[in-house]
C-alpha cells in the first residue's frame, strides 16, 4: 500500500468513505482528521474498495480498521491481509485501532495470540438524535427543566446556523471561553482549543455545519458537527456556564436544527475527564461505542529465549562471546554477504568489531525481528541459521550461511531441516519459506535437498516453501 499524509483540508478522496461509514465512530470523520491532524499525523491508503487510515500515538504506529465503501466484510478482511503483508515486508509491528466490537470475532481468530484492549476513556457516546430533540419521558426530566429555566431567564435567546459573517462574534466568545478551557490544563485540552480556532474558516470546505446561540445579541454558545452515515458527529460544543441551563439548551437546538433526520448523535469520548463523563452519562447514551485495539502476536513474539536444538551431527545454539571472532569472520565476509541478502554496510559506516557483530545479532532477537542461531559442528562454529520475516499468518523464512571451509558437507541442508522442523513443532509455524539468488546454484540445490519445494522465481530470486504436511 502507498500511504500519503492526510491533508487537513484536501480530504476529498476520503469523503465518500467517511460520509458512508456505519461504524458509529467519530474518529472516522473529516472534522476529527482536521482537528487531530497535528497530534496524530494521520495518513491513508486505498486497498481495492477500502480506505485504510494510519496514525501515530505514544510512539507507535496504529492502523485503523479498514472502511469498506460498501460495508463488505470480505473486502475489509482482504485489506487486513494486505496490512499483514505490508508490515511483514517492512519489518514493522502491526497494531490495529478502532476495531468495532462486531469485527473482533473476525480478527482475533486470525492469530495464534493477540493482545486486545478496549480503553474506556476513548469510547464514543452515542445517543438517539430524537432524545435530544425532545428530551422525552421521565428519564430526561432534568434536561427539560434546564431548558425551561434557560428559556425563562433569557427570553431574547436566538439559535441560528452560523455564517461567515458570524465568525468574528464566535471568536470573541471563544476568547472568553478559552480561559476556562485552558485552566483545565493538559495537552489534549490545549490542543483541542487551538484546533477549534483553526477549523472555523474551513467549516464549509469540510462539510461541517455549525450553530450559534446568542442572548441579547451576544454569542454565548457554539456547536459544530457533520453527517456520517446515520449519525451526526458533534465535534465542538462550547458554552458559557454562567448562563443557567445553557448546555442542555444548546444541545437541543443543535439536534433540532441539524440532526432531525439522523438516527444518532455521536458526542465523542470523554478522554478520561470524570466531570465530562458524568455529564455525558446523564444524557442517557444508547451505546458507548467500543473501540478495540488489537496487537497480533507472531510466533517470535512468544519466544522467551533462543533455543538449543540438537541434531545427529549439528547443534543449533546461540552464539556466545567465546565464538565471536569466528562469528565476525562469517558476518563480515563479503562473499557470504553477497548471497545472504544483507551487508553490514547498509547500517554501519564502519566495520563493526567482533563484539559489535555479535551485539547486532543479539539485538535482532531482543527486538523480536530474527532468531539467529549458530551452527556448531564438532564443537566448532561453522555457520549461522536464522528464522526471520515472521508473518502474522504463522509463517517465517529460514536462511543459512556457512564459513567457506565447512561448505560441501551437507551442513546447510541439515541445519535448514532442523530449524524448519523445530519451527513446526515448537513455534506452531505453518508455512516455512526460503529464497536464494538465481545465480546461487549451490543454495538452490541445498534447499531442494532440505525438503523445500519451489514456488516460483522473479528476476532476482528463486522462492521455496515447506509446510508440516510436506
Amino acid at each position: 500500500m502507498e500511504f500519503q499524509r492526510v491533508d487537513k483540508l484536501e480530504q476529498g478522496a476520503l469523503a465518500p468513505y467517511l460520509a458512508a461509514q456505519k461504524l458509529h465512530m467519530g474518529d472516522f470523520s473529516r472534522g476529527f482528521l482536521f482537528m487531530w491532524n497535528d497530534a496524530l499525523k494521520p495518513d491513508y491508503a486505498f486497498f481495492e474498495n477500502c480506505l485504510v487510515l494510519r496514525e501515530y500515538y505514544a510512539g507507535k504506529c496504529f492502523y485503523h480498521f479498514p472502511i469498506s465503501l460498501t460495508h463488505d466484510r470480505e473486502e475489509e478482511l482482504a485489506a487486513i491481509s494486505a496490512l499483514e503483508r505490508e508490515c511483514r515486508d517492512r519489518e514493522v509491528r502491526l497494531h490495529f485501532t478502532n476495531v468495532p466490537r462486531d469485527r473482533i470475532a473476525d480478527m482475533v481468530p486470525r492469530y495464534a495470540e493477540a493482545l486486545v484492549t478496549n480503553n474506556r476513556r476513548w469510547r464514543d457516546y452515542l445517543y438517539l438524535a430524537s432524545d435530544f430533540c425532545e428530551y422525552p419521558g421521565k428519564s430526561h426530566a432534568g434536561q427539560r427543566n434546564h431548558v425551561r429555566k434557560f428559556e425563562k431567564l433569557y427570553p431574547d435567546w436566538r439559535f441560528s446556523e452560523a455564517s461567515p459573517s458570524d465568525m468574528g462574534g464566535v471568536c470573541e466568545f471563544l476568547k472568553e471561553y478559552e480561559g476556562i478551557q485552558r485552566a483545565k490544563g493538559g495537552y489534549l485540552a490545549e490542543e483541542e482549543m487551538d484546533e477549534v480556532y483553526a477549523i472555523l474558516p474551513h467549516l464549509k470546505e469540510l462539510a461541517i455545519f455549525a450553530g450559534i446561540l446568542t442572548v441579547g445579541g451576544k454569542v454565548v454558545g457554539f456547536s459544530a458537527g457533520e453527517r456520517c452515515g446515520d449519525m451526526v458527529v458533534v465535534h465542538i460544543e462550547k458554552a458559557l456556564r454562567g448562563y443557567e441551563g445553557i448546555y442542555p439548551f444548546l444541545a437541543q437546538q443543535f439536534a433540532r436544527t441539524f440532526a432531525g433526520d439522523a438516527r444518532y448523535l455521536n458526542r465523542m469520548d470523554d478522554a478520561g475527564d470524570l466531570g465530562l463523563r458524568k455529564s455525558k452519562l446523564q444524557y442517557l447514551p444508547v451505546e458507548l461505542v467500543q473501540k478495540y485495539n488489537v496487537t497480533p502476536k507472531r510466533a517470535i513474539d512468544l519466544v522467551g529465549k533462543l533455543p538449543v536444538i540438537e541434531g545427529e551431527r549439528l547443534t543449533l545454539a546461540p552464539v556466545e562471546r567465546e565464538h565471536m571472532a569466528e562469528y565476525a569472520r562469517l558476518a563480515g565476509d563479503d562473499v557470504r554477504n553477497r548471497y545472504w541478502g544483507y551487508d553490514w554496510r547498509e547500517d554501519h559506516a564502519r566495520r563493526p568489531s567482533a563484539a559489535g557483530f555479535l551485539r547486532i545479532a543479539k539485538e535482532s532477537f531482543r527486538c523480536r525481528m530474527e532468531m539467529p542461531l549458530g551452527i556448531f559442528f564438532e564443537g566448532k562454529l561453522c555457520g549461522e541459521a536464522v528464522l526471520h520475516r515472521f508473518g502474522y499468518d504463522a509463517s517465517a523464512e529460514v536462511g543459512v550461511r556457512l564459513l567457506p571451509e565447512f561448505e560441501g558437507r551437507g551442513i546447510a541442508r541439515e541445519a535448514v531441516k532442523m530449524y524448519t522442523e523445530y519451527a513446526f513443532s515448537k513455534l506452531n509455524i505453518e508455512r516455512m519459506e526460503a529464497k536464494c539468488f538465481r545465480e546461487n546454484e549451490r543454495s538452490h540445490r541445498m534447499l531442494l535437498a532440505a525438503g523445500m519445494r519451489p514456488t516460483g522465481s522473479d528476476d532476482i530470486y528463486h522462492y521455496f516453501l515447506r509446510t508440516p504436511e510436506m
